[in-house]
């Protein structure tokens, strides 16, 4: 069980309590979503890799994008890691391998969260289109907006 710092007497609770035993200040509720996962950490590339084959529910401009950027740079450095070690593109090879299912799982969230089919993935250029487009406002088909717009 980890532990989280009271908001009102900054006591160290539970983070499951709704309340705190010490002063009963009201603690925030984990906020979830139940058209797809919550988000716990923060960052876009551990959410994306939490939730691996998660192809429900809907994910932001922002988790996209971050999770597409911080994806690449790893696979970069795992190509300049084949070069000098000189293993013939194994460990990059291995890295796609195991990215491969989450690339597509977050890539269908997005592509719900414009209110489209995941299965525009498969059109070259008007998925990238498709992607950079913002969210739409409120809740769709998919599920209830992510960023809290209605």
């Amino acid at each position: 069980m980890s532990m989280v710092f009271c908001r009102g007497c900054a006591k160290e609770i539970s983070t499951l309590a709704l309340a705190c035993p010490q002063c009963g200040a009201p603690q925030a509720a984990q906020q979830t979503y139940p058209s797809g996962p919550a988000i716990t950490t923060g960052n876009p590339y551990l959410e994306a890799l939490k939730n691996y084959a998660v192809f429900n529910g809907r994910a932001t401009r922002r988790e996209y994008w971050l999770f597409f950027l911080i994806n690449m740079g790893i696979a970069f450095v795992m190509g300049f890691m084949d070069g000098f070690l000189n293993t013939g593109g194994v460990l990059q090879g291995i890295y796609n391998l195991a990215l491969l299912v989450p690339s597509i799982a977050v890539g269908v969230r997005r592509m719900h969260d414009t209110d489209r089919s995941g299965w525009w993935l498969l059109l070259p250029i008007v998925n990238i289109v498709f992607l950079a487009q913002d969210s739409q406002p409120g809740p769709n088909r998919f599920g209830a907006n992510r960023k809290g717009i209605n």
